[in-house]
């Protein structure tokens, strides 16, 4: 392929045979420790239903391309050790866990009707 003349060089990089051009590249790579504590302390987040709790929160991290490294915690608060996806911002990010795990509580013991 030619190389267009009205080509910037800060656009491309040019290889010695001048006949390829290769595009720079932008990579990130961003760890988040997230902390949820709960909003009051008459609902704790019991022990039953924690591992579950990590489980699906993971699910949604990596629905929103944010894998989890580690997803831990107490009863009345939450640690998450995740890789933040480019495609999403961090204030985005946590909108979403936090509201879905919240409907996923509620769903599945009426205990947590009230928790927030």
């Amino acid at each position: 392929m030619p190389i267009p003349k009205n080509l910037p060089i800060f656009n491309a990089i040019i290889t010695k045979n001048q006949n390829h051009i290769l595009m720079a590249q932008s990579l990130s790579l961003m760890y988040s420790h997230l902390i949820f504590h709960i909003k009051t302390d008459s609902r704790t987040i019991r022990k039953e239903e924690a591992k579950y709790l990590y489980q699906y929160m993971g699910g949604v991290l990596k629905h929103k391309n944010s894998p989890p490294i580690k997803i831990g915690g107490m009863p009345d608060h939450i640690h998450i050790l995740c890789v933040l996806s480019k495609n999403i911002s961090l204030s985005d990010l946590v909108r979403e866990l936090k509201r879905s795990s919240t409907l996923w509580l509620r769903r599945v013991d009426k205990w947590y009707a009230s928790f927030q």
